[in-house]
């Protein structure tokens, strides 16, 4: 059997995905809302995983924070960058995933609902995006389709032909539109429905070009702990 050619590109969210950096934005808007006398608890903090910045700002605006949207994104930002200091946490097999694919010269886009600074750690840990959309560059965020339009167009490569590995439903929602085939990792956020051109895994150990490259041809596979294939 023929083995099938690598994705065009492979574009990655960053957030839960690549690195797990969820639990830091969660204290973080814990922190801020605790501050003006409210309470944000671990299930307000899943529910706006993978939401743009403005729309999670004005959520906190009507849990009590009584800041400017800016000025709430600014707060939790700097809490997530804190939380970096030593390094980017990243998630399980994300880092090798990203090498290897570099060394096959897969090229790959870093493609965030997060602002460019909050990139800033990760891009400088790692030498391989030929590419960084980020959610104040674009005019519609995720689940709208433009990142990733944005992505593929910036990398010269037609959607279609490029893997997409996210974790949260917007972002999922945003890969589909565009027309990529696209990976599930199934981390903090709520597994997502079933889709003609939807994998899922549990965990990036579990991934490897061999495996993107099917994705790409495709294939739709589960590689989670229960069901391999």
């Amino acid at each position: 059997m023929p083995i099938p050619a690598l994705p065009a590109a492979v574009l990655w969210d960053m957030d839960g995905t690549l690195v797990d950096t969820e639990p830091l934005w969660i204290a973080a808007e814990t922190e801020l809302v605790e501050s003006f006398g409210g309470s944000w608890t671990h299930a307000d903090g899943m529910q706006l995983v993978g939401s743009p910045l403005p729309t999670s700002a004005e959520i906190l605006q009507g849990r009590g924070v009584e800041l400017s949207v800016e000025e709430i994104i600014a707060r939790l930002a700097a809490g997530v960058i804190r939380g970096q200091v030593a390094g980017p946490p990243w998630q399980p097999g994300a880092y090798q995933l990203l090498v290897a694919l570099r060394d096959l010269g897969v090229p790959q886009a870093l493609v965030t609902s997060s602002y460019r600074n909050l990139t800033v750690p990760l891009v400088a840990a790692i030498d391989v995006f030929a590419a960084v959309v980020s959610g104040d560059e674009v005019t519609h965020a995720k689940p709208h389709p433009e990142p990733y339009l944005t992505a593929a167009q910036r990398l010269g490569v037609d959607p279609a032909a490029c893997v997409v590995v996210e974790d949260s439903r917007p972002g999922i929602a945003s890969a589909l539109a565009s027309g990529a085939q696209v990976l599930a990792v199934q981390t903090l956020a709520a597994g997502p429905d079933d889709h003609p051109r939807l994998s899922r895994t549990d965990s990036l150990t579990r991934v490897g070009p061999a495996e993107l490259a099917r994705i790409a041809a495709g294939a739709v596979l589960e590689l989670t702990a229960d069901r391999i294939g």
